[in-house]
């Protein structure tokens, strides 16, 4: 891609397009991108409920639940980007190819944990209360 030189609002709105495009190209070549997308839905409007029940903090609740569906999708955004640059090198296996796709896949893995730990941890605060 060559820069378009573009300053101001200019590079702004050219941001927003490209970071669209992204957005577009995740969802309709990735299923678990879209996977994803189904489960944060469902997680979006769960949360929701969850915090209705909270007696306490529940703006900070709710950003802990919401948050890891978040990050699950940008991971899953960036280990895409990484499997398409490594794609577009070559099809010969690599051991930095393999290192670079597996640390990806590690990346989407620990924002999955971090998501299954702060819902857990909600979840027991709120309805067991510990």
């Amino acid at each position: 891609m060559a820069k378009t030189g573009a300053t101001g609002i200019t590079r702004i709105i050219n941001a927003g397009k490209y970071s669209i495009k992204g957005l577009k190209a995740a969802f309709i070549n990735e299923a678990a991108f879209r996977q994803d997308c189904i489960l944060s839905v469902i997680l979006f409007a769960s949360a929701f409920w969850i915090v209705s029940d909270a007696q306490e903090a529940k703006a900070l609740y709710f950003i802990a639940l919401i948050s890891g569906p978040f990050l699950v999708l940008l991971a899953e955004i960036i280990n895409s980007a990484i499997e398409a640059v490594v794609d577009r090198i070559g099809d010969e296996y690599h051991e930095l190819s393999g290192r670079a796709k597996d640390m990806g896949s590690a990346a989407v893995f620990l924002t999955l944990t971090y998501t299954a730990v702060s819902w857990i941890s909600v979840i027991l605060r709120v309805y067991v209360g510990i």
